[in-house]
């Protein structure tokens, strides 16, 4: 009885976890580190991405705090609610941190601001216009005559209104979840008020104003806040701070998602795929067109697109390639050009600066686009001219020398090869003849008056 109770002892020993004593170095809990992440330039998919990715580190490693440093002029707007669904479902604390001085948070970066659970600012640093871009006037105030107040609004009127109104309602929702002023976020979307951080401060709109990290962290210090899963008390004065590399997955996404980049990138493919179908076994061409093009279909997966402009430029790439392997001295070609162009105009579904393709671009791909035509049907109209050097047809006009065979079994010899031959009129041994046409597998021939050399 006492061997297998002593080895019962053992086997519980080994798996009852026993805590290290006297170590040698004091390691850091994981609820005092706070992680800084840096959110600059464009909200865009790259960097919703980025936040909900950080976000679910931060969770699964349980740190305190996650510090995101913005500097942003706005954004699209699907990829800032993505963000603010993330910040408010985080069972870690978020401190939306407009840094470094002379940084902004703009438009969707306002509404980030609102979100957080701490909003802070560095000086000389502003926030506000949060009015969206694709509702702003195209002209001056008074450039319509005013509506009266008992005719119905036009639809772009109507369309405004539906959007002003929900961003109104999203961003006042959001001052009442933080206890920020709800006012005056309604000015930012409906006048596109700003605030230097003095003001912000002031207004109630912000809750700190620091210098660096390292001034944020102390006055956070003590500071409570509230959570999904309840409320938290700050400890950050000495915690532990990690910047957090982006990395080159966040800059190669955000190159991707560049319109001008994802446009480029499947017009390189395209070209890409044309020449290696002209010039079969090459390799290069196509390697280089199925990457480019993959990477351009995947970057606009993730930006807005509208619908009708991508139709129209796969409308357009078709015609051109029917152009180059269906020649129509230019019509398949020039409507091909000229849907691209449109489809190119029409394609990025939002009105924010830095989501616009760039006319340039779209120029230049059309001029490329066109030079492309042109060679085609100058290649076109150069085939017509020139001989038929290939094929059956090759064997009209020349001269068959009449001998034995033909008298026995109608059969001559042309060019190495027996054919079967025929004449309207008696041929003789040793004469010369022309083949006049090819009736299937049969020649036709028509008897020489000279009998000239070759």
């Amino acid at each position: 009885m006492r061997v297998p109770l002593l080895l019962c002892l053992s086997v519980l020993l080994c798996v009852i976890p026993i805590p290290a004593s006297g170590s040698s170095e004091p390691v850091s809990a994981p609820s005092d580190v706070v992680w800084v992440v840096p959110i600059k330039g464009v909200i865009s998919p790259a960097s919703s991405q980025l936040l909900l990715t950080t976000l679910e580190q931060a969770r699964e490693t349980e740190i305190q705090l996650l510090i995101v440093a913005m500097d942003t002029p706005g954004g699209l707007d699907t990829s800032m609610r993505e963000m603010i669904q993330g910040i408010l479902a985080s069972p870690v604390a978020v401190v939306a941190y407009v840094s470094p001085q002379g940084a902004r948070a703009a438009s969707a970066g306002t509404f980030l601001m609102y979100a957080s659970h701490v909003a802070a600012m560095a000086p000389a640093t502003n926030l506000g216009a949060a009015t969206p871009v694709a509702l702003s006037p195209s002209g001056p105030a008074d450039s319509k005559p005013e509506q009266a107040e008992d005719q119905a609004p036009d639809n772009a009127q109507s369309l405004r209104n539906k959007a002003v109104n929900d961003a109104v309602a999203y961003i006042r929702s959001l001052a009442e979840l933080r206890g920020r002023n709800a006012d005056w976020g309604e000015s930012a979307v409906r006048q596109g008020a700003s605030l230097s951080a003095n003001e912000a401060l002031e207004a109630g709109v912000i809750d700190l104003m620091a210098v660096d990290v390292a001034d944020l962290l102390v006055q956070l210090d003590g500071r409570r806040v509230t959570l999904a899963s309840g409320e938290q008390t700050l400890t950050t004065s000495q915690a532990q701070v990690i910047y957090k590399d982006p990395g080159w997955r966040y800059r190669l996404l955000a190159t991707l998602t560049n319109p001008n980049v994802a446009l480029l990138l499947m017009m390189l493919g395209f070209y890409g795929l044309v020449l290696e179908f002209y010039s079969p076994g090459v390799g290069l061409p196509s390697v280089v067109g199925s990457v480019c093009l993959l990477l351009g279909l995947y970057a606009l997966n993730l930006l807005p697109v509208n619908l009708a402009g991508a139709a129209l430029m796969v409308l357009g790439i078709a015609l051109m390639v029917a152009e180059a392997f269906a020649p129509s001295f230019g019509l398949f070609g020039i409507g091909g050009i000229a849907a691209f162009v449109a489809g190119a105009v029409l394609l990025m579904d939002t009105d924010v600066p830095e989501f616009q393709l760039a006319l340039p671009l779209i120029s230049a791909l059309a001029v490329v686009s066109a030079l492309f035509t042109a060679v085609v049907i100058k290649m076109a109209l150069a085939s017509r001219s020139v001989a038929t050097v290939t094929g059956i047809d090759t064997l009209i006009a020349r001269r068959v020398l009449i001998d034995a065979r033909y008298l026995d079994s109608g059969m001559v010899e042309l060019n190495g090869e027996v054919w079967y031959a025929r004449a309207n009129e008696p041929l003789a041994e040793g004469q010369w003849a022309r083949v006049e046409a090819i009736d299937g597998l049969t020649l036709v021939l028509h008897p020489e008056e000279t009998d000239d050399d070759c």
